[in-house]
């Protein structure tokens, strides 16, 4: 039961009796999933190539929105600070791949794992040496993304879109798709393939390891610029963005750590299940459940289905 004006509501009668809530929460979850499936497709795209979970993505979020902001502080415009952040994630990927990764080629995954850890902390710290370790607002007007929102009358009520909301949707929604496609009808997502099942192998037959780590840490670097946008767009940009890109987590649990389009589906999930507990169960538990309850789903999937909705399944032969 749930206290709305006063009485205890059910939620699922709340449901059916304020059907505009219902559609202004399913909303924000969608938002919220596009974004989060954005995140989990830079997570996704290293593990393909390297085998390991990328535990630097989350500040690599924070580095590309810090970098945009800051540039377009020393008094670069908007659009050439865009593109100068591009260039930046551009020079870490490579940066990352010649310095980090090229000495690890063949080691055990969580020697690989373990060198992410020591790229996040080592990022955090020239942040923060760079740009300081306040909050910033993003750049929004300055880069042409719309402020304000819409108000339609529906279902007896009023649901509001943010405009940022909707644009940030929209972006990620086509970044998503456009790397999907690339990543899997492409020359170059067959050979990451390849890479993914076995470097010995895809070594053997002539694939570059090294230029294939360049190309994927490069995309993984403009996700991770595009969702710092979105998210410093919505809210500041801060270091704490690199503890929201942590629910990538429970979106490639229910994904799969190998598959794109896990990515999209378990973002969705994600996004729409933590709205809609927050909203309609958070208040018989105090609130705040938000923060939690994606990692609750999480845990409750690897019961069943530990691989993911689209990993492949886990065989031990003996």
């Amino acid at each position: 039961m749930e206290l709305l004006y006063g009485i205890f509501v059910d939620p699922f009668v709340q449901m059916w009796e304020f059907p505009d809530l219902l559609v202004q929460v399913l909303w924000e979850g969608f938002v919220s999933g596009t974004l989060y499936a954005l995140i989990a497709l830079g997570f996704v795209l290293i593990f393909k190539a390297s085998g390991v979970f990328n535990f630097a993505q989350g500040i690599m979020v924070v580095f590309g929105a810090l970098s945009l902001v800051g540039l377009y502080a020393f008094g670069v415009p908007a659009y050439l600070a865009l593109i100068l952040s591009i260039a930046i994630m551009g020079v870490l990927a490579y940066s990352v791949e010649r310095v980090v990764l090229r000495p690890l080629v063949n080691q055990e995954p969580i020697i690989l794992f373990m060198a992410t850890i020591g790229l996040n902390y080592f990022l955090i710290g020239l942040g923060e040496m760079i740009f300081g370790g306040e909050p910033k607002t993003m750049i929004t007007e300055e880069l042409g993304l719309p402020k304000g929102a819409w108000d339609f009358e529906m279902l007896g009520g009023f649901v509001s879109i943010q405009r940022i909301d909707a644009a940030a949707a929209i972006i990620a929604g086509i970044l998503v798709g456009g790397l999907a496609i690339f990543f899997n009808k492409t020359r170059i997502g067959r050979a990451l393939r390849a890479v993914a099942d076995d470097h010995q192998a895809a070594l053997s037959v002539g694939i570059s390891l090294n230029q294939i780590w360049r190309i994927v840490w490069f995309a993984a670097g403009i996700v991770a610029l595009a969702t710092g946008i979105m998210w410093g767009a919505r809210s500041d940009v801060s270091f704490a963005l690199s503890i929201v890109a942590l629910k990538a987590l429970p979106v490639l649990i229910l994904g799969g750590f190998t598959s794109i389009p896990g990515a999209i589906i378990g973002g969705l999930i994600i996004g729409f299940s933590e709205k809609l507990a927050e909203f309609y169960w958070g208040p018989l538990v105090g609130g705040s459940i938000e923060s939690w309850f994606p990692y609750f789903l999480a845990l409750i999937f690897l019961w069943f289905r530990p691989q993911g909705l689209f990993g492949e399944k886990i065989i031990d032969r003996v």
